[in-house]
């Protein structure tokens, strides 16, 4: 399976449902299994710097297929992946991204979500995967 554009927006659609219900701002991006954007929405009123943060983190996601806060406690001084953020032209390495799999449990693409506190995009990208 595939993310098509319109699974893409399916889950752009619950990912904004839920940032409504806990009443932020985002910006959505999905990745497909090549880590290329297939679908991103800026909701009205979200930050313009989260814009590349939510693509990043979906590219995150789908670079090492974890999500991306994951990445960030084995990046600390010290942790294997101790200043990875800096390959891939610049990386974002705390929650908010999360590999999309399909009913197989195959890992397909990725959401990345950015423009409240950590814990809210988490929240928001996982209302956007769970629609896979």
């Amino acid at each position: 399976m595939n993310i098509t554009l319109a699974k893409a927006e399916k889950a752009i659609a619950a990912a904004k449902q839920k940032a409504v219900a806990i009443d932020t701002k985002m910006n959505i991006a999905i990745v497909d299994g090549g880590a290329n954007l297939v679908a991103f929405v800026r909701m009205d009123g979200a930050w313009l710097g989260s814009l590349d943060i939510s693509i990043k983190k979906a590219k995150t996601a789908r670079f090492f297929d974890m999500n991306t806060g994951i990445v960030g406690s084995l990046s600390q001084p010290g942790g294997s992946l101790y200043n990875i953020e800096h390959s891939n032209n610049g990386l974002i390495t705390f929650p908010g991204g999360i590999p999309i799999k399909n009913a197989q449990g195959e890992i397909i693409g990725a959401i990345g979500v950015s423009g409240s506190s950590v814990e809210n995009d988490h929240t928001v990208a996982e209302a956007g995967a769970s629609t896979f």
